[in-house]
């Protein structure tokens, strides 16, 4: 057990929620002018739901508030009141992952919606932590004994571990960085997976994958030396895509690459009858963080026996 003590590191915690509030209010004041840094205000709503509510409320929900309850605090006092605020906070930012990725081509009257969602998150939350700061906590550490404060410590890093590992704050530190410094800030997941992970994972896809440079070159596809839906051998690879389809068909290619090149095209869908089954082929426009045009995904994959998937199974069923 650490010598912290159970209310310091909830506080603590309080303090990473409201840096992340503030990037909030900065991102939401420049909504209207549709200037906002998009990276930052969804990684902003990404951590306050799973740092702020999946991590920190659950730590009250399940831990600090039955123990008060059982040490005498009423249910239907203060208690009550927190897990009001907890379910009201939670709905609103839900609502507003809902609709961030539309949010710089919304009208005008859903972009003020979804502005003042964010405010009203935003003073719901600021008035919480003030209550259990001041509040709240002071009426625990007035009540709690050794034992208690060493349940709670442990319990609330026992969930950090079970969660994030051993180094879980180090993570919630990072993923707090991120939101400060918006897409500055940004560390792709991909450099937690060695070659050989990346490598296995391509080939593990239960579809096809096949991916055409920004120059129009095949420059990669999955599943080598494996049985295919369409044959195709490393000779492909270093071919324009152009070279790669029947004649009948290159003027439709051209116009779906040049669709995903100017932005009027966010993918294109094709499905035929091939080898008594249904092929279901997808296109899709690839960019890195700055919105540049890097090539195009092409996704093949059968769908027969997903068309006659009926009724549910769930995933404990046999």
């Amino acid at each position: 057990m650490t010598d912290r003590q159970w209310d310091e590191f909830l506080v603590n915690e309080h303090e990473m929620i409201e840096r992340a509030m503030d990037v909030l209010k900065k991102e939401l004041n420049k909504v209207a002018d549709n200037d906002i840094d998009r990276f930052s205000l969804k990684r902003a709503l990404d951590f306050l739901m799973e740092f702020g509510d999946k991590m920190h409320n659950t730590k009250e929900e399940e831990f600090l508030f039955p123990l008060m309850i059982e040490r005498g605090i009423p249910k239907d006092g203060p208690i009550r009141v927190m897990l009001m605020e907890h379910d009201a906070e939670r709905g609103l930012l839900q609502t507003m992952a809902a609709q961030v990725d539309k949010i710089a081509a919304a009208a005008d009257e859903e972009k003020i919606e979804f502005q003042q969602k964010g405010l009203e998150y935003l003073q719901v939350r600021s008035e919480h932590i003030w209550k259990e700061n001041d509040v709240l906590y002071k009426m625990g550490a007035r009540i709690f004994n050794e034992a208690d404060r060493s349940y709670l410590i442990d319990s609330f890093e026992k969930l950090n571990l079970e969660h994030y590992g051993d180094t879980a704050e180090d993570k919630f530190l990072q993923m707090l960085n991120e939101v400060e410094k918006g897409g500055k800030g940004r560390e792709s997941l991909i450099q937690n997976l060695t070659y050989e992970q990346l490598d296995g994972i391509m080939e593990a896809l239960p579809f096809e994958l096949t991916f055409v440079d920004a120059d129009d070159v095949v420059a990669y596809f999955n599943r080598l030396d494996k049985e295919k839906i369409f044959v195709r051998t490393r000779s492909v690879v270093g071919r324009r895509v152009q070279k790669c389809h029947p004649a009948k068909s290159v003027h439709m290619v051209k116009e779906i690459v040049s669709g995903f090149r100017n932005g009027t095209l966010t993918h294109a869908d094709f499905w035929i009858d091939f080898k008594d089954d249904k092929i279901l082929i997808r296109y899709f426009p690839v960019r890195n963080e700055k919105g540049e045009y890097m090539g195009v995904l092409e996704v093949t994959q059968t769908i027969g026996w997903i068309q006659a998937l009926e009724g549910q199974k769930r995933l404990l069923d046999e």
